[in-house]
């Protein structure tokens, strides 16, 4: 029997299709995961990233349950025009807190792994409230109600337990003093040493205008002014030898 007779054999019965194509996925499969149980570290390790503030935390909740990745990707892929557009390529240790990560390549509107800094907390909230007001030809959902809907504390330590638990380095400290820190982030007027230590470059300000209270917005822009500013580019790329 020929190879072409073989091959004819297995596409026209169902059943050596089937098994054919199993066999083909679960050795592709092994081949691909079994190294990764005998390596170290999986994720090159970059200065100056850490685990988001309580805060950062509540936001990039309110990120994943608005459904902002499904338009928004956060993966800068390593070509002139996406560097040159959105800033230095994503390195993986950006995401190796995410659970899950926001990778992707569906752009309905901009990348977002460097917004961080780009504008000021004023503008994200008129973008967010109205996004035509600032972007004429966005097709953005109004987010306007999150001005108004104060964030649920109740107990936040609980959300930082929930991702030690899959491998992020939240301590003990920073545990016990997540409401805390959640609430002191959003507050311009408050003692934020303790805040500042636990996690370094975190940006403490009344993000969406309103003193009186912590809002939904308040962490939402608080997780977006984040994303991209936590590495030293220039430090990366000078130890990684490029130029």
């Amino acid at each position: 029997m020929g190879l072409i007779d073989k091959h004819a054999l297995i596409e026209k019965n169902a059943t050596l299709l089937l098994v054919g194509s199993l066999l083909v996925v679960t050795v592709g499969g092994i081949v691909e995961i079994a190294p990764l149980f005998y390596l170290d570290n999986t994720i090159e390790k970059v200065e100056g990233m850490r685990p988001y503030t309580p805060l950062e935390l509540a936001g990039r909740n309110i990120y994943v349950r608005e459904g902002c990745y499904l338009c928004h990707s956060q993966m800068i892929r390593p070509f002139r025009d996406e560097v040159e557009r959105y800033g230095h390529y994503s390195l993986a240790a950006e995401s190796m807190y995410d659970h899950p990560f926001q990778w992707g390549s569906k752009r309905t509107g901009p990348d977002l792994a460097r917004v961080g800094d780009r504008y000021s907390n004023a503008w994200h909230v008129q973008h967010l409230a109205d996004p035509r007001s600032v972007v004429p030809e966005s097709v953005m959902p109004n987010y306007a109600f999150l001005k108004d809907t104060p964030i649920e504390v109740k107990d936040f330590s609980t959300h930082l337990i929930a991702n030690r638990r899959v491998g992020v380095p939240y301590s003990d400290d920073m545990v016990a003093n997540a409401n805390a820190d959640l609430m002191a982030q959003a507050d311009p007027n408050a003692d934020t040493t303790g805040l500042e230590k636990r996690y370094p470059k975190a940006k403490v300000g009344d993000f969406d205008g309103n003193p009186q209270q912590v809002t939904e917005m308040d962490a939402l822009v608080a997780y977006l002014q984040m994303l991209g500013t936590l590495v030293d580019f220039k430090n990366y790329d000078e130890a990684a030898g490029y130029r």
